[in-house]
């Protein structure tokens, strides 16, 4: 059930947050195309169309919490003063784009505007940035991002769980009501200036995970990219999250969804795995999650840094004199810098540890080298961060006490807020730059390092240094950094592990000078390669490829809150409605009815597997109507299945997949000779029992004619990846056998070669037109993909040129599902409430099976 309104979303939360009135209409007069003056309603219909013209300007839409600007408010007018902030990364990642591109930004101000004044700035901020700010009420904007934000996924996402109150803070509803809150207003800025159809939407980091539900569900195709910037943990950490599901199904709302690295999206898959159900697969070397008909393509790939930006710094005057200032300090010192955020994720204190340790094993260094540990100012605030800090002071103060001296302290902390110019300066004079965080998104900081000790020419004469001549570089950086994978020539280390770091730091400042240029070329080349530009670039590229069949399907919502998403099937897909299909019924004459047992007349999450009373009924009041011929089509043996329906003599039974065949309770079983040859059990078996073994919660289900491997009760990410490495040692000890190896739902099974049950709709079929008796009217019901074997069979063999005419064909699946059925069912409980109808309508009497038999090798 679908909602139409995006306001109901606010029913998510109760209390005082949300009393929040309606976003104001605070840009009336902006342009969604040349010429045309957009006046969106918040409840236009759910394909999202609006007026566009044909010379429409395609457009970048950038969402982020801060939008990059400087504010400030000019002491004697009183009016606010903006500026670009060149510095970040959403500004620059326009440098991807064409420069006929036109990009918007939405997000909030780091300053707070009072309500008098939001309409003209929000003006004036469009205008003159094409900025759209989001204005939310203090106590809200407090919510979201001090509480919700700052306190709680900040900490989970870096692997912090708050086992007890004096660790972290526990989950508070009302925070998340804020967020939700928040995510919501945001989503209505951007739904104010959208052109649906043309615009594409990319998404910044967990402050909006929710906000692609809110944007999915007022237009269904937009075309909307999400990028997280920090780390994405471990199912075993996520799964604590009490909306773990909300926002797994918000990130799965967008059409990309972008990572820095493997990692990152491998704990993301495995929760949506774990929580989900989903299932990913690499299609043309593409990861894609399959979500209601969707695919969700992922994307790996570390942002990288402005060029321009940074070598412009480099060619400041005041960078030179800053750089001959340092040289002279440190002469005759190798200078080991570090540059980090007061975080207590950013390691420093263990940093220091390090260094200590250092100078214990090698007392030739002590005098030699000089750690400058510049600490940015910290962003969020707590206990935690003061402990930091405090901890990073005493370790300081101990290692210049025990290791320094009058003119000489091994630890320089400069704790206040360094102006780029002068970073810039120690980077280009750095021997080595050192990153030991214990858990960290993507860092920057070993990136601009490398640049900057590749120097410009500018800088080399400034310095005296010969232009073009040989450049070194060394890095120590933690494994659990995002940028630790794109840097194979670094020393990589466990930040907790003081004395591999120590070693580290010795290594990287005794190495030749010939193995440091080696490094410092390779990290060079990666960087300068993989700037910013090329990521924003490939990012959009790949939603491009993502969105490209957005029109070609036919799109609607389901679902309530934040548990709403799109399902996008094939245009002629649609339910299977009981009025079509009974007056179909009704004026035919020669029908064939095919079902499938498990999934679709009985539910695959029954514990009971046997029909009930009522399925029994249903098909006998089917099979005794002349008119039918009615086949179960199952997977099952069929022993238990003729056990079954022993009571509806006139049903068709095909086992194992068509394997086995009976036309009838009085017929015997017949075997199909295309696969006699079941040698193959023999190589089978043991593998599958290897497997078994080594697979807690998997089991062995033995057929007459087929094994097949269960891990439905193992382990889900265990299990899958169980089964792939056996699909793929099976196919290949059986390449040269009669036997198919399908991979199915928690499932592995190797049955005969030629068996479907595709064969056996054909041979159904067949039977019928061989007897004078060609069918007006084909219905198939099934919910997997051995079904779909049926449903291709039935449509060639209808269109054959035997048929007299075309029969009324019902290919049907079970659940809104990717099918080459046309028709979908949503649960068992509609096929049996259809199958009930249809018995209704028909003229059941007593009748004997015909007396014609058709074996196997008169029809294949």
């Amino acid at each position: 059930m679908a909602s139409r309104s995006t306001a109901n979303f606010l029913d998510l939360a109760s209390g005082d947050l949300l009393d929040v009135p309606r976003t104001p209409r605070s840009l009336p007069r902006v342009m969604t195309a040349p010429g045309i003056i957009s006046e969106l309603d918040d409840y236009g219909s759910n394909d999202g169309d609006s007026e566009s013209s044909s010379v429409y300007r395609e457009r970048k839409i950038i969402v982020a919490n801060m939008l990059p600007l400087h504010a400030k408010k000019d002491g004697q007018s009183g009016k606010w003063c903006f500026s670009l902030d060149e510095d970040s990364i959403l500004l620059q990642l326009k440098n991807g784009f064409s420069p006929e591109m036109e990009v918007i930004y939405i997000g909030s101000l780091k300053v707070e505007i009072d309500p008098n004044e939001q309409e003209e700035v929000a003006q004036k901020l469009f205008d003159n940035f094409n900025c759209v700010p989001t204005f939310l009420p203090h106590d809200l904007q407090k919510n979201f991002y001090i509480g919700f934000c700052k306190q709680q996924l900040w900490p989970l996402f870096h692997y912090m769980l708050p086992m007890c109150p004096e660790h972290g803070d526990r989950f508070d509803r009302q925070l998340w009501q804020a967020y939700v809150s928040a995510n919501k207003l945001f989503a209505d800025k951007v739904m104010e200036i959208i052109n649906p159809e043309e615009d594409s939407v990319w998404v910044h980091d967990y402050h909006l995970m929710v906000l692609p539900t809110f944007l999915r569900k007022r237009y269904n195709r937009v075309k909307l990219g999400f990028f997280l910037h920090s780390p994405f943990p471990s199912s075993e950490i996520y799964r604590t999250l009490p909306v773990r599901d909300e926002i797994l199904r918000g990130l799965l709302n967008c059409d990309l969804l972008g990572f820095h690295t493997f990692d990152y999206a491998r704990h993301f898959l495995s929760c949506c795995s774990r929580m989900l159900g989903l299932d990913y697969e690499s299609k043309r070397g593409h990861i894609g999650l399959d979500y209601y008909g969707r695919t969700v393509y992922i994307k790996i790939l570390p942002v990288g840094i402005h060029m321009g930006r940074l070598e412009s710094v480099m060619n400041l005057p005041s960078t030179f004199a800053k750089v001959k200032e340092i040289r002279d300090q440190f002469m005759g010192k190798k200078l080991i810098l570090g540059i980090d955020d007061m975080d207590i994720f950013k390691g420093i204190s263990l940093k220091l540890l390090a260094v200590e340790q250092l100078l214990r094993q090698h007392p030739a260094l002590r005098g030699k080298i000089v750690l400058v540990q510049i600490v940015n100012p910290a962003r969020g605030s707590g206990k935690d961060v003061h402990e930091a800090q405090k901890e990073a002071y005493l370790a300081a103060e101990r290692i210049n006490e025990a290791y320094g001296s009058s003119n000489y302290k091994p630890v320089i902390l400069i704790d206040r807020p360094v102006p780029r110019f002068e970073k810039t300066a120690y980077y280009a004079l750095a021997e080595c730059c050192i990153v030991s965080a214990v858990r960290d998104g993507m860092n920057l900081v070993p990136y601009k390092y490398i640049v900057c000790r590749q120097s410009t020419p500018l800088m080399d004469e400034a310095l005296g240094l010969q232009i073009g001549s040989p450049r070194t570089s060394m890095l120590v950086v933690s494994e659990f950094i995002g940028c630790s994978p794109s840097l194979s020539g670094a020393i990589r280390v466990n930040p907790w592990d003081i004395d591999a770091v120590a070693d580290a730091l010795e290594l990287a400042i005794t190495m030749q000078e010939s193995e440091k240029q080696l490094r410092h070329e390779k990290h060079y080349r990666y960087v300068s390669s993989h700037d910013i530009g090329y990521w924003s670039r490939s990012f959009m590229q790949d939603l491009d490829r993502a969105c490209q069949d957005h029109y070609s399907k036919r799109c609607w919502g389901i679902g309530l809150g934040l548990r709403f998403r799109v399902v996008s099937l094939s245009p002629g897909f649609r339910k299977l409605t009981i009025d079509h299909i009974v007056s179909a019924y009704k004026r035919t004459h020669r029908r064939a009815i095919f079902l499938d047992y498990d999934g679709t007349i009985i539910s695959q999450s029954s514990i009971i597997k046997t029909p009930s009373p009522e399925v029994i009924s249903v098909l006998t009041t089917l099979c005794n109507d002349p008119c039918n011929t009615v086949f179960i089509v199952s997977g099952r043996g069929r022993s238990s299945l003729g056990q079954w329906f022993v009571s509806c003599e006139m049903l068709g039974i095909a086992a194992e997949h068509g394997y086995f065949i009976r036309w009838g309770g009085t017929s015997e079983w017949e075997t199909s000779p295309l696969s006699s040859d079941l040698d193959w059990i023999k190589i089978v078996e043991p593998v599958m029992r290897l497997y078994t073994e080594a697979t807690d919660g998997s089991c062995i289900e033995q057929k007459e004619s087929a094994l097949v491997w269960h891990h439905q009760d193992a382990d889900s990410d265990f299990g899958s990846c169980q089964a792939k490495e056996l699909l793929d040692h099976l196919e290949n000890v059986l390449a040269n056998e009669p036997a198919v190896v399908k991979r199915g739902q928690h499932i592995v099974e190797v049955k005969p070669q030629g068996v479907s049950k595709g064969l056996v709709a054909e041979k159904v079929l067949s039977r019928m037109v061989d007897s004078g008796r060609p069918p007006d009217f084909v219905m198939c019901i099934g919910d997997d993909r051995s079904d779909e074997d049926m449903f291709e069979s039935i449509l060639s063999t209808v269109s054959s040129p035997s048929l007299p005419s075309a029969p009324e064909i019902f290919a049907c699946t079970v659940g809104r599902k990717p099918s080459k059925a046309k028709f979908y069912l949503d649960d068992t409980s509609d096929v049996v409430k259809l199958l009930q109808c249809l018995a209704s309508s028909s003229r059941p009497r007593p009748r004997q099976l015909p007396q014609m038999r058709v074996s196997f090798e008169s029809v294949f």
